[in-house]
């Protein structure tokens, strides 16, 4: 089975690519580097001893999916290509409406149009808001998004919803992550934030490797057990076998339609305090932070219920915060001593 990943070089894109490859997957690559690298490439093909397929193009342009289905046969799609920066959907949110909606609209369009039906998309617990109850399960309702980010998930998983509906034969999962971190344990791949990191563990690393100043704490206020906010941190290898499953799943579906969400975390919450605790043990260094306003479209607190997952994908993560912690900070002294 061949599999296009679109964002393929991204955070974990990247990591997908690799655990498609251990599950005997073919896999080819689409992605226009406006936030990911090329270096990331060279660490696939270093981690799975062989070269992949890169087409390096924008999924916003009709040309490029033509050139996809017609020089490659698809068999299914996982959609990670998005802008996914909360604060900056809230400062432009036409970027993200364009990036986000419309591309997928055009892919749902032309998998249509060349006859590839299955979809896994990448959507994001922010569909749920400011949820009433935790944890979160798949029942808990969608609120009215926090951020223009979280509405283009909850209106691209509408769109896919509908799309599948309308068909006689389409199937489709998504998968609502929680919160990404780590890196793989090679350390040839990881996250590469351009600019300043807009996740609490990048800006975590770098600040502890000297590259910028105290972390950000926002906010200390809230009403949670120690102030700040809580979230569920998934080790990116844990969430890239997610995909797997997922895949696994869709593959295995008769004629007809299909389409079904996950949520994909740890089930456990930890707080913004808990994350730079696991850090200090993980790495046996100290974390210098300042406490600072809390941010616009920030939510209090969110973790997962993943029974769901475990019992209809077979999926459960594996690794612990601190392993996550330990492999992120590793990691990072890759990067500094790359950019030496």
């Amino acid at each position: 089975m061949k599999i296009l990943v679109t964002g393929g070089a991204g955070f974990i894109g990247s990591h997908t690519v690799v655990e498609l490859h251990n599950a005997g997957y073919e896999t080819v690559l689409v992605d226009n580097f406006s936030n990911s690298e090329k270096s990331a490439i060279t660490g696939i093909e270093t981690i799975i001893g062989q070269s992949v397929t890169l087409y390096e193009g924008d999924i916003s342009e009709a040309a490029t999916w033509d050139t996809l289905f017609t020089e490659q046969k698809i068999d299914g799609i996982i959609h990670f290509a998005a802008n996914k920066a909360v604060g900056e959907s809230v400062a432009n949110p036409l970027k993200y409406y364009k990036n986000n909606i419309s591309a997928t609209v055009l892919m749902l369009q032309k998998m249509l149009e060349y006859g590839v039906n299955n979809l896994v998309f990448s959507s994001s617990c922010t569909v749920y808001g400011q949820p009433d109850s935790l944890p979160v399960t798949e029942n808990s309702a969608v609120q009215p998004a926090m951020s223009p980010y979280g509405n283009t998930k909850q209106v691209c998983e509408e769109i896919i919803k509908d799309t599948v509906n309308s068909e006689k034969n389409f199937h489709a999962i998504s998968l609502r992550y929680f919160n990404p971190i780590g890196a793989h344990d090679s350390v040839l791949i990881g996250e590469l934030p351009l600019g300043v990191p807009a996740n609490l563990v990048p800006f975590l690393t770098q600040s502890v490797a000297g590259l910028r100043g105290p972390l950000a704490v926002f906010g200390n206020d809230y009403p949670t057990p120690d102030g700040t906010a809580i979230r569920d941190y998934i080790h990116v290898v844990d969430l890239a076998k997610a995909h797997v499953s997922a895949l696994d799943l869709l593959l295995k579906q008769a004629e007809g339609k299909y389409y079904d969400f996950f949520n994909i975390g740890t089930g456990q919450g930890s707080s913004v305090l808990d994350v730079i605790n696991a850090f200090e043990e993980a790495t046996g260094l100290k974390v210098d932070y300042s406490i600072q306003p809390r941010r616009d479209g920030d939510v209090v607190a969110v973790y997962a219920d993943c029974t769901k997952s475990n019992e209809v994908l077979g999926w459960k993560a594996e690794k612990t915060l601190t392993e996550a912690l330990g492999d992120a900070w590793n990691w990072q002294k890759v990067l500094v001593e790359k950019s030496k």
